[in-house]
């Protein structure tokens, strides 16, 4: 049977993606350099939050295959790369694993192909990075003999509302035919698509997309700082902003930004303008400010063991949800990191609770988990609010008998402290 489509990289874009595709009725395969992962599929066990086991099931019913054999690629119509964009150890953009991936398929690639990149990149990746890697190791031209295209991905991880059905999604080609090949695949399971000029002008929106949220984070928390230096409460101030109909979008303070997009998207494209003799002074700004605020938590939290216990040395501390958004099975970039790191370095003993996060380890130190958050939080001295899943009541936490940091702005209570 032909293959209408293989992703390569079935994390948590690509095997979304796969869903997607194989729930359209595409004929669908998956390559992954790890064998755990696709073991994981073969099996029925989903490692993505918000694919479920069931629906592995349903795809493997319906063909779905996973290998970590480049052969899957031989005969595919489209070859969609999901593999993960993220920083070298001195903070640069890392791309390894892009040209990883396009040397594979550069090894199979094929006459009248289509071959669209998804992972996140600075503007230029597509026709600078990954287009000389395919035409070179397959001797075939882009745009002539090969389809090549950019499609920036949007997935939310917790999000119900907004799918990659219903999701606007955009789409760009190195030509107008190559464009036009991307615009017929995607239209197969997406019901709106935005055509852009070019790939650069497609990667360059999907980073401006996460650095406007970027900057307005930094601003709302650099506000929050200063409120709580003049005495001024945040939230009522926010709550009184987001009233205006037009021209505001809310946003909410909190310990420090995560996830894999938010934190690295902004560098990327900081790299990519100060290698063009560009500076970025607001996102220089915004990086500042953001990196403040983990320790600022931990000094508000340091604050109150202060007070309850006269020292923080051999207090205990729980972190409420360390995962990076509310609801979602996800540590990367989280800002518990940071969090827990500094009051560990206070000689607190430190502990969490997170429903979805079975071991949680800083600084090669693994933290105990507390199973009972009524129980964890009567041990406690004092407790950090840093994700509000939906299983911590605001009014449950707020009577609890220890201290509670909030930095969410949804708990209420004799014993609570906002951001």
């Amino acid at each position: 049977m032909a293959t209408d489509l293989v992703v390569i990289g079935l994390g948590h874009v690509g095997l979304p993606l796969s869903r997607a595709a194989v729930s359209a009725g595409l004929a669908t395969m998956g390559y992954d350099v790890s064998g755990t992962v696709v073991s994981g599929l073969a099996a029925g066990r989903s490692h993505v939050g918000g694919v479920f086991d069931a629906e592995v099931a349903v795809m493997l019913d319906a063909g779905f295959h996973a290998t970590t054999d480049p052969a899957v690629l031989d005969g595919a119509q489209t070859v969609v790369i999901c593999v993960p964009t993220g920083l070298t150890p001195g903070g640069l953009p890392d791309l390894s694993a892009v040209e990883d991936a396009a040397r594979v398929v550069a090894a199979r690639l094929r006459p009248g192909m289509l071959v669209v990149l998804e992972s996140t990149s600075y503007p230029g990746t597509t026709e600078d990075v990954v287009r000389p890697l395919l035409e070179h190791g397959s001797g075939l031209q882009a745009g002539e003999d090969f389809h090549l295209a950019y499609s920036p991905q949007r997935i939310d991880p917790g999000n119900e509302t907004w799918t990659i059905r219903n999701t606007p999604k955009v789409v760009s080609g190195c030509s107008s035919l190559c464009a036009k090949y991307a615009v017929a695949f995607y239209s197969r399971f997406v019901d709106h698509l935005v055509l852009a000029r070019g790939t650069r002008e497609a990667e360059m929106a999907k980073l401006l997309e996460n650095t406007y949220r970027y900057v307005n984070m930094a601003l709302v928390d650099e506000v929050a700082l200063f409120c709580h230096e003049t005495g001024i409460d945040i939230w009522d101030v926010l709550h009184c902003a987001a009233s205006k109909p037009f021209g505001f979008a809310p946003f909410r303070p909190g310990p420090g930004v995560g996830g894999h997009c938010i934190p690295v998207d902004p560098r990327y494209l900081t790299a990519r303008a100060e290698s063009q003799g560009f500076a970025f002074r607001t996102l220089a700004a915004a990086h500042e400010v953001l990196g403040r605020m983990p320790n600022h938590v931990v000094d508000r939290a340091l604050a109150l063991l202060t007070d309850a216990r006269g020292r923080s040395e051999g207090a205990r501390a729980l972190l409420l949800g360390i995962t990076y958004k509310a609801d979602v099975a996800d540590v990367r970039e989280t800002p518990a990191h940071p969090v827990a790191a500094g009051l560990l370095a206070a000689g607190a003993e430190v502990y969490y609770h997170d429903p979805y996060i079975a071991e949680f380890t800083v600084g090669g130190r693994s933290l105990p988990r507390a199973e009972n958050l009524q129980e964890a939080m009567a041990q406690a001295d004092v407790a950090i609010l840093l994700q509000d899943h939906a299983c911590y009541a605001r009014e449950a936490l707020g009577q609890a008998r220890c201290a509670l940091l909030d930095t969410r702005g949804t708990a209420v209570g004799s014993r609570v402290t906002l951001l």
